[in-house]
């Protein structure tokens, strides 16, 4: 990859090709300046694929391609054990931000605030497998960009592709979970085997 985040840990989550569905996420640890695979597992995207990060558009049911720091995770679920990254516990007013009018556009919300209307937005209770447990993703967090895109994770399989979402085997999510660690400043890099996404690219 062009960056890794300049951290110890990474997880790339590569496609065949932008239109595919599926996929593989790999995490790695860097030991002596040599990447080494830590785990690897299959992996479902968008069901309209996958796109460029920068230019994405919400509602396209596609992944954003690019690489993203990981600012926390939560779940339904309690923590696996040996987690060591910020972690959250769902709860019956937890949600996910996703109006484009909201202040609160692309942030977890607890309870929902009067201008972030619910049918815009996720309750994450809802959505217990998938949520039981995930990492948000820094797609368009930081300074986040009305209509790019919102609500974007690494979390456990459904029952097929995703809204937008990189999604993996329940125990591979909590593997990931139990090795990740702050202090190696971990990224996550999506995309492409080839082309103009691929994940060499990010």
């Amino acid at each position: 990859m062009a960056d890794t985040g300049g951290g110890a840990q990474l997880i790339t989550a590569e496609a065949p090709t932008a239109d595919a569905t599926r996929g593989t996420v790999v995490w790695w640890q860097r030991h002596n300046g040599r990447w080494r695979q830590a785990g690897s597992a299959p992996a479902r995207f968008g069901s309209g694929g996958l796109t460029e990060g920068t230019t994405r558009v919400q509602g396209t049911s596609t992944t954003p391609t690019g690489l993203y720091d990981l600012p926390f995770a939560f779940g339904t679920e309690a923590a696996p054990p040996g987690t060591a990254v910020p972690y959250r516990r769902v709860g019956p007013d937890s949600w996910w931000c996703e109006d484009n009018a909201s202040a609160s556009y692309n942030r977890w919300v607890d309870p929902r605030p009067a201008d972030c209307a619910a049918a815009e937005s996720e309750r994450l209770a809802d959505h217990p497998v998938q949520y039981g447990r995930a990492l948000v993703t820094g797609f368009n967090y930081d300074r986040p960009v009305h209509g790019r895109g919102a609500g974007i994770f690494l979390h456990v399989n459904g029952k097929g592709a995703t809204a937008g979402c990189v999604s993996v085997p329940a125990g591979a999510m909590a593997r990931i979970l139990s090795w990740l660690r702050p202090s190696a400043h971990p990224h996550l890099g999506v995309g492409t085997a080839y082309g103009p996404t691929a994940l060499t690219r990010y």
